[in-house]
């Protein structure tokens, strides 16, 4: 990766384990709209990390899910919905 999605993907990580700590979800977009006000681009960059981490981090959860669920002898459980709920603009 070049400096801007490092720096980007660095910062959707931080922004992400930050969530818990701030309680609330809009922390993402807040971030993006500081970053917007300097670059579109990194902008950009920055939610399609925050993006790609969410979704690795779902996955992973159903995954482990279906796992313990096949291990238990359950009925899999239905994927969870799509990601377009992840992030508002």
């Amino acid at each position: 990766m070049g400096i801007m999605e490092d720096i980007a993907d660095d910062l959707a990580k931080e922004t992400i384990e930050a969530l818990d700590i701030v309680g609330t979800d809009e922390l993402i977009q807040d971030v993006a709209r500081v970053i917007g006000a300097s670059s579109i681009t990194t902008q950009e960059a920055f939610l399609t990390a925050a993006r790609v981490r969410l979704s690795e981090a779902r996955a992973r959860a159903y995954l482990q899910k279906r796992i313990a669920e096949a291990k238990a002898g359950l009925q899999a459980s239905a994927p969870p919905p799509g990601s377009e709920d992840d992030i508002e603009y």
